[in-house]
């Protein structure tokens, strides 16, 4: 696997170091990014506030993102990544806990491009990272990167 920039959006450590661990052991260098609220994913990927020293033209080849996020949720996250021309062709995966159909109906109306419940039992879940990064960042032809 190739490095990607890669974009996590989510609030709990525990989750985000997990995350990190799963693709280390999956394998491929890539550069993941984390934030811990909403409003914070808006700023790096719009490179504005904090994040404004940032090349916006940098944005993640993927972009995982919870839906309980402090701030602004993830809905609104989504909403906003696919409002904004700069960013509405990113690939978003929703990588969270919740298996509601309400929320996996709610987040594809929003334009994710996947849902995914986060598996429980770390080997499944590094498995599941795996298969996330071999799919999204390898075989996937996304926009501009065809």
């Amino acid at each position: 696997m190739s490095a990607h920039h890669i974009l996590l959006v989510e609030d709990n450590p525990d989750d985000v170091e997990l995350t990190r661990l799963a693709f280390a052991e999956a394998g491929g260098a890539h550069r993941l990014h984390a934030v811990g609220d909403g409003a914070e994913a808006l700023d790096y990927l719009l490179a504005r506030g904090r994040h404004a020293d940032r090349d916006g033209a940098d944005l993640p080849a993927l972009v995982l993102l919870d839906l309980n996020l402090p701030r602004l949720d993830g809905r609104e996250v989504l909403q906003a990544i696919r409002a904004d021309p700069a960013t509405r062709a990113l690939q978003v995966v929703v990588l969270t806990t919740s298996a509601e159909p309400r929320d996996v109906d709610q987040a594809y109306a929003l334009g994710a491009n996947s849902y995914i419940q986060k598996p429980v039992e770390f080997e499944r879940f590094v498995e599941a990272v795996r298969q996330i990064g071999r799919y999204w960042l390898e075989l996937n032809l996304a926009p501009g990167r065809g």
